[in-house]
């Protein structure tokens, strides 16, 4: 928590002062009421009147969550987990009453408790100095007497802030299901389904048994994943699958909710799709005095409207601010276990939690504040320990030395957390069976993009392409030499970077919404600075996206006499290079206070989508440098541009909340301005062959130097300005929805869960 302030409650209300307290509200579904309490007749505010089922001050060093618990319990006698609660908004009340000598600046977080039934009201134990009487009450009926000024009851402006919660509640049970159908079919269509079915038969005997214990570790990965992204992500999981037939309606509910693995829709600016009235139902039978006949507290296990910036990662009501003042009073030490990408930052006071079970602190980094910090090997323990069995076998069954190692050395990782000798033997694996796994992306991490998620990506090797690509590895140092930024921040030890091409045979955990086509691993800069990277190309994927949507595009949006330049070698070629340039460029940095850092840490939340942008833009510089050379064929030179304007087009569609969209938004309009690129009277679009060469290379500069300074202003003012939805985006993208062009593809694994149904 921030430095506390100690004042009395008299104090606070006395002098104005602004201050933090929680709202919580029951709402019973199958009545559509509220409970209310009267507030007692000794209270110095509004007493006797009817309000809120429960508030209270944040007390100094108390969360909110924890408070919000806490005033529950001592209020109503009502015990529930933090997966009870939904944050609603933050009301902020200002007003004077009692001649004067009462004001009350008051920033409130505003919960909702979304029960099946009403609790009846002998089950609850009143605080008597705070609470006379409780009863229920419709929630339009309450919202009437508020509007009306009736006295009766504590004011609250329902045309106002406060009227958000009654909109919601009406919006969450209004009979709409049929719109809802209707635009979940919509959301589903914009993902193309794929099979992707590659061929098995390269595979050694040892190989094709390892495989089985490998998937079967990618479904753990998976269960990992869920539980990263949000506290109640897997129970909602298990309760959409559970009741996917039970409709027509819930069928699309659960296909839609796979597509995104949560209940925030990543095409949609990671808006909700679902509610909490959508979510899974619990049953605690001891969260109040019991009560005869009746089984206890039925539940919604809540989740947010808006997707928490921190995932699971960091406590739900934890900001940016208080977790850097927290960072400062750390040791260095400490500092780095809490910026690590395998540590998630708790709360003590979340302990007390009846939905937690409280730690013995044998492998948790203890702190002198409220924070401290637990990493993955505890926090995810028993799936971990699952993971490195399954993974330990696969190594004793498998063929190939350097995928035994790997196995093996990924399998002591879990365990231990410590990925270092495994992320070496990933980049050394050289086995016709390919598999990524484990703590690798940090895009969901929104707050710092510190933490990273599990993934798993198994596939087979396809030699012929990957010694096609192996040039791009080869050429890295001179790349690094030659980038358009000041030579100062140039290194002189880029490793050339081993590539595999693969094709896709089955992949889990931080695989949702759109598909990735490439990945550059891994992301701890001590690896990268001592070793580089690795590159795994995805052909089979790259393949789909290109003909089920590249082309579509470019029939939409480009100009007939530079459609031809649209073709999947220029295409593919520059995904490959947009993977290599990922390993070139800056990561370890120099600041000007003589401070080592690193890009990701200095750039924070700017990181994900600059360095994607990084990745695309340095890439063309980088195609258009080799084909000087005469290492690639000029034929390049004009498609391998004309390609990526069509690319644009289709990362945009991703969202501007995504990396990867932010960072196409960011080039597009960059390059638009310079004229680069060209919108014509008819709507379409085309490359001026003459501008796009020097557009390429300042805005590869402009990146590369924000990278190297470890600007974050920098970065976020470039990123504001320029990764928006100009007019000439919205011109590109009505014309696709038109077409009814899919955004992405949703690929189906029949030959991995085939295997899967006979293990």
């Amino acid at each position: 928590m921030l430095p506390a302030l100690f004042f009395l409650r008299s104090e606070v209300h006395r002098d104005g002062d602004y201050h933090r307290a929680v709202h919580v509200w029951i709402y019973s579904e199958s009545t559509g009421e509220l409970l209310l309490q009267r507030r007692a007749d000794c209270k110095d505010s509004w007493p006797g009147q009817w309000d809120i089922s429960s508030a209270g001050h944040i007390s100094a060093g108390d969360s909110s969550l924890f408070s919000a618990q806490r005033e529950l319990e001592e209020e109503l006698g009502i015990k529930l987990p933090v997966d009870a609660f939904e944050l609603l908004f933050v009301f902020l009340q200002e007003c004077v009453i009692n001649n004067g000598t009462y004001t009350n600046n008051e920033y409130n977080d505003v919960y909702l408790v979304t029960t099946l039934t009403p609790i009846p009201l002998e089950a609850f134990t009143l605080q008597e100095s705070e609470v006379s009487a409780v009863r229920y009450m419709c929630f339009d009926e309450y919202k009437s007497c508020l509007a009306k000024e009736s006295g009766e009851y504590v004011p609250y402006d329902v045309n106002g802030q406060y009227g958000q919660l009654f909109n919601i509640i009406e919006e969450r049970y209004k009979d709409n299901t049929e719109s809802r159908s209707l635009t979940l079919q919509k959301q589903i269509s914009r993902y193309a389904p794929i099979h992707l079915e590659p061929d098995l038969t390269t595979l050694s005997e040892g190989d094709r048994e390892a495989l089985g214990y490998i998937l079967k570790a990618a479904i753990v990965i998976d269960d990992i994943f869920y539980e990263q992204v949000w506290n109640s992500n897997r129970m909602l999981r298990d309760w959409l699958k559970g009741h996917s037939e039970s409709s027509a309606f819930d069928k699309l509910k659960w296909a839609y909710y796979s597509i995104n693995k949560s209940p925030w829709s990543c095409l949609d600016e990671n808006k909700a799709f679902l509610s909490t009235a959508d979510s899974a139902v619990k049953l605690l039978t001891d969260a109040t005095k019991p009560v005869s006949g009746w089984k206890g507290v039925q539940y919604r296990a809540a989740f947010p409207l808006d997707k928490p910036p921190g995932a699971k990662f960091y406590p739900p009501d934890m900001d940016k601010k208080e977790f850097e003042l927290w960072k400062s009073s750390l040791t260095d030490k400490e500092q780095k276990e809490a910026t690590g990408f395998f540590t998630v930052i708790k709360r003590h006071d979340s302990l007390s939690s009846p939905s937690l079970t409280q730690s013995d602190g044998s492998d948790q980094t203890k702190t002198s504040d409220d924070l401290f910090i637990v990493p993955y090997s505890k926090e995810y323990r028993s799936s971990l320990e699952k993971a490195a069995e399954l993974l330990e076998k696969a190594s004793v069954c498998s063929d190939s030395p350097s995928l035994k190692n790997f196995l093996r050395t990924k399998a002591n990782a879990f365990l231990s957390n410590d990925y270092y000798e495994s992320d070496i033997a990933w980049m050394e694996l050289d086995s016709n069976l390919d598999v990524t796994i484990g703590p690798y992306e940090t895009y969901e991490d929104a707050l710092f993009s510190y933490k990273a998620t599990f993934e798993a990506f198994v596939g087979i090797r396809d030699d012929t392409a990957t010694s096609q690509v192996k040039l791009f590895g080869d050429q890295l140092q001179d790349l690094e030499r030659n980038l358009p930024m000041d030579n100062i921040f140039k290194s002189d030890s880029v490793s050339a970077a081993p590539i595999r091409v693969i094709n896709l045979l089955y992949n889990s955990g931080d695989v949702k919404g759109p598909q990735t086509i490439a990945f550059n691993l891994p992301n701890d800069e001590r690896i990268v600075n001592e070793r580089g990277t690795a590159m795994v190309m995805l052909k089979n994927v790259s393949e789909a996206k290109f003909k089920h949507i590249l082309k579509p595009i470019a029939d939409a949006c480009i100009r007939e006499e530079q459609k031809e330049y649209v073709d999947f070698e220029p295409y593919y070629t520059h995904i490959v290079c947009h993977e290599c340039c990922h390993g070139i460029g800056p990561h370890s940095i120099t600041l000007r206070s003589g401070k080592k850092s690193t890009v990701r840490l200095e750039l924070q939340e700017f990181h994900s989508a600059l360095e994607e942008a990084k990745a695309d833009i340095v890439g063309l510089w980088a195609l258009n440098f080799l084909i000087k050379k005469g290492l690639l064929p000029k034929s390049l030179s004009q498609s391998m541009y004309v390609s990526f304007l069509a690319g644009c087009f289709r990362s945009i569609r991703f969202g501007l909340e995504e990396a990867h969209g932010k960072g196409q938004a960011l080039q597009f309009n960059w390059l638009y301005d310079k004229g680069a690129f060209v919108l014509h009277s008819d709507g379409k679009f085309s490359v001026d062959f003459t501008k796009v060469e020097d557009a390429v290379e300042s805005l590869s500069r402009e990146i590369l130097t924000i990278q190297a300074k470890g600007d974050k202003a920098a970065a976020q003012s470039l990123l504001q300005s320029r990764a928006t939805l100009t007019e000439p985006l919205r011109v590109a993208l009505e014309k696709i929805e038109h077409m009814q062009v899919p955004v992405d593809i949703s690929p189906k694994f029949g030959t991995a869960n085939k295997l899967l149904g006979n293990i």
